[in-house]
Parts: structure tokens; C-alpha cells; sequence
């Protein structure tokens, strides 16, 4: 059985040892929809102040983000590249950290309560997988540090995928 650590370290301890959690958890597993829905709740075990943590999955052929692995309220399920904010980290294959949804152009609202959000695509072989999205109902909940660990989560996670 696996055992979720208490996290009373500083920020950058507490990531380290979610990372940490996250390569014992998805050890010896190769199916992606099991790592991915295991990461997604890991995550939002481990982060305060969310309301929605998971994936959506780079379809090449239709050019678009499909709802993976979640945690958190029912979500829109399809996503064209270049729109909204995953769409957007899907397309420049680079972070999007948003301190208000409501200013960013494009946004797409799945939940209301959403005010910042942060997205980090994951590559593999020089090949969207997809994004990791996560999204809070605090402004300004995403900051630098947050930002340098969850691409260091989406590292490791890459290995299992």
C-alpha cells in the first residue's frame, strides 16, 4: 500500500518529496491512464488552494486537447490547440502561468470559481503528450517556485509515460 508523507517542510522540500512520492507510486507501471490518474490525485492530495488538477491529451489528428485523468468538477473535454490557456501552453510547447484567468484572452471558463490556473506541457521525444492544468480560486495562487517543481513533476512523470 502506499503511504502519503506529511508535508511540513518548506515549499521546495514539500515538492521534492511529492516528486519523490510520485516515482514510488508509479514504480514498475506502464499503463499511462493509471499513472496519469494516480499523479492527478497525488497532486491534489498534495496542493492547497486548488479546485481542479489533471491532464488533457495531445489528439495530433483533430489538432485538439482531450479530457484525460482529473480530480476535481466535470471539465470541458475537448480543447483546440492555441485557445485558452492549455490550449495555448499545448501549442508554444512552453508553461502558461496565469495570475487572473479573466485577463488572459481566450479564456475558456469550465469552472466558474477558477481565477488562476498554471499548465505545463509535457513532451516526450520532442512530441506533445498533452498538459498538465491546474487551477485555483485564489488569484495569483501559481508562482515562480510553483512553477519550477510542477515542470520538475512533469519531468518525472514523462518516464512513466
Amino acid at each position: 500500500m502506499f503511504h502519503v508523507e506529511s508535508y511540513t517542510g518548506t515549499k521546495e522540500e514539500n515538492y521534492n518529496l511529492v516528486i519523490k512520492q510520485l516515482k514510488a507510486l508509479l514504480h514498475g507501471e506502464t499503463n499511462q491512464t493509471a499513472n496519469l490518474a494516480n499523479a492527478s490525485a497525488l497532486l491534489n492530495q498534495f496542493l492547497e488552494n486548488i479546485n481542479w488538477v489533471g491532464f488533457y491529451l495531445n489528439d495530433v489528428e483533430k489538432e485538439e486537447l482531450v479530457l484525460g485523468p482529473f480530480q476535481g468538477l466535470p471539465a470541458c473535454v475537448r480543447i483546440p490547440l492555441g485557445k485558452g490557456v492549455c490550449g495555448t501552453a499545448a501549442e508554444k510547447m512552453k508553461t502558461e502561468r496565469v495570475a487572473n484567468v479573466h485577463e488572459f484572452p481566450g479564456h475558456i471558463a469550465c469552472d466558474a470559481a477558477s481565477q488562476s490556473e498554471i499548465v505545463v506541457p509535457i513532451i516526450k521525444n520532442n512530441q506533445l503528450i498533452g498538459v498538465l492544468d491546474i487551477d485555483s480560486p485564489i488569484l495569483n495562487r501559481f508562482d515562480e517556485t510553483d512553477q519550477e517543481y510542477l515542470e520538475q513533476f512533469v519531468q518525472a512523470l514523462i518516464e512513466f509515460l
